[in-house]
């Protein structure tokens, strides 16, 4: 399955024990046209607020940033499934809010969104409120949602767990007839299990209706102006909320931008592009600790004799009571989990040397962190989300068969031999989808105050040139280039955090095309 993680890989569960709550159902199909320009302000339903800050500060306990006097709050409020019939059915949205204490001269509520899509919003909010600048939470409320179709906000669940490991221990370098058969059934299997669960309510789940909710969380939080910070398909929902209200932006950052203008294709070999060299920073890292290299003086040929290695024999765990094996599929996914930060480099290198040696436990570990899977075998349902909302915004004429994608991965396994076979094989997540479609509007947001956009010189799921277009696009768009590594990059670095500071806070925006050092 196609995933473009944010901030936040994977929903942890964290608020689902915070609250027991459990699914929702998703409500009646919409109306499936979009539209690019907003209407008169509909009036937007109130935030039930409850203090859920015992049990959160309970389970955050001993993670670095909590000893930071923080409160927390839940809150539940509805919006139409149809935003063209705003007294319609409506679905259930939930939010978390982080307050430090001590607030000084609050400006508002600052909205974030994580990225995936499919990541809880809700659950960032936790994480966030731990790393974030208290310069900027002493300005601001920190408010995080689960989209609609996400996490607590009526989640789109039809893809069975077991589909999901089946998936995941699949051959991640599709480049047969037999080997993408193979892949393009589960595929199917995944499309026809959605349409069986929902039928033509899945489109009710995409970005421009989505986008629509924020403004009526902005009315209900009761922010004359949004501001907001969104990573990785975060931006996009960032800017369409821009495109659609350009005048109710007060602040924007968007970090880590998915590129406006390539297609899925072209999106999908730039990052495995991406991840190729992603992967040679990482074994270059690797090769040149002091304490020596756990995956020798080669990694890449390392971790093509593992994957060689599994295939003939799946890695064995000794975490107790797993029964999983490590096929290359799982190799892979850890892989690709730990190409989104420098700071999970040490945890893969030993994972993998361990797999090597006949242990697949931190394999796993990364895996399963991934993609959402929990300790008792269930998932979160990031990745049932992460596919409804890519395809519910996919153009229905943007689709490829089955020998359009062997044929492409069979020509990106030549330039990137660890990802793209899998990068192609991907384009065939939304072909059998059947379900209405919103495509995405162009975004200049004509008329927005500035919004600053982040791009990192070594982003391994959206490259650079991503934040270059997007800022290009905006009519007041502002670039700022972090030359570092890993997935997004505020607040990593002085640098790049003290320009968002300055501009979250005091509206001042950086110079257009500052670039910050990697340290």
């Amino acid at each position: 399955m196609r995933l473009r993680r944010g901030l936040l890989a994977a929903s942890t569960g964290l608020l689902l024990a915070v609250t027991g709550c459990t699914s929702s159902e998703s409500g009646q199909p919409p109306d499936s046209s979009a539209t690019t320009t907003a209407d008169a302000e509909p009036e937007a339903a109130p935030i039930t607020w409850t203090d859920c800050d015992a049990r959160i500060s309970e389970i955050i306990a001993g993670t670095p940033g909590s000893e930071r006097d923080l409160a927390f709050e839940c809150g539940r409020t509805e919006v139409p499934i149809d935003h063209d019939e705003p007294d319609g059915a409506t679905l259930p949205l939930f939010l978390v809010r982080a307050t430090l204490a001590g607030q000084t001269d609050r400006i508002g509520s600052l909205l974030v969104n994580p990225g995936g899509p499919g990541a809880s919003g809700a659950d960032a909010a936790l994480s966030m409120a731990l790393t974030l600048p208290e310069d900027v939470l002493r300005r601001f409320d920190l408010v995080g949602f689960d989209p609609r179709g996400v996490g607590l906000s009526t989640p789109v669940e039809c893809i069975p767990a077991e589909l999901k490991d089946r998936s995941i221990a699949a051959e991640p370098r599709p480049t047969t007839r037999e080997q993408m058969d193979q892949v393009v059934a589960l595929y199917d299997e995944a499309a026809d299990a959605c349409t069986e669960e929902y039928g033509e309510a899945l489109g009710t789940f995409d970005t421009v209706d989505t986008a629509r909710d924020v403004d009526l969380l902005r009315q209900a939080l009761g922010d004359e102006q949004l501001t907001y910070l969104g990573y990785s398909y975060g931006t996009t929902l960032g800017s369409t909320y821009a495109e659609l209200y350009p005048d109710r932006v007060r602040a924007m950052v968007l970090d880590g931008a998915v590129d406006p203008d390539t297609d899925q294709q072209q999106q999908a070999e730039a990052s495995s592009t991406a991840l190729e060299a992603s992967f040679d920073a990482f074994a270059a890292n690797c090769t040149g600790l002091v304490s020596g290299c756990p995956l020798g003086d080669d990694p890449r040929r390392f971790l093509d004799d593992l994957l060689a290695a599994a295939a003939a024999t799946p890695v064995a765990s000794s975490a107790p009571g797993e029964t999983r094996t490590a096929t290359p599929g799982v190799i892979t996914t850890a892989v690709l989990a730990g190409m989104y930060d420098p700071a999970t480099w040490p945890q893969l290198s030993q994972a993998l040397a361990a797999a090597r040696n006949g242990d697949a436990a931190g394999v796993f570990s990364l895996a399963d962190s991934s993609s959402g899977r929990l300790d008792d075998g269930s998932y979160t349902n990031l990745l049932d989300a992460n596919t409804a909302i890519s395809c519910a915004d996919t153009p229905e004429d943007e689709t490829y068969d089955e020998d359009r994608v062997l044929q492409l991965a069979q020509e990106w396994s030549q330039r990137s031999p660890l990802f793209g076979a899998g990068a192609a094989a991907g384009l065939y997540t939304c072909s059998t989808w059947d379900a209405p479609r919103t495509p995405l509007p162009e975004r200049d947001a004509g008329g927005s105050a500035p919004i600053v956009v982040v791009g990192n010189s070594g982003d391994p799921v959206t490259p650079l040139p991503g934040a270059v277009h997007l800022a290009e696009d905006l009519e007041s768009g502002v670039l700022l280039t972090w030359q570092g590594q890993g997935h997004t990059s505020y607040p990593k670095t002085p640098c790049v955090t003290d320009a968002v500071n300055a501009y979250l806070v005091d509206l001042v925006a950086p110079q257009d095309g500052l670039t910050c050092p990697a340290a």
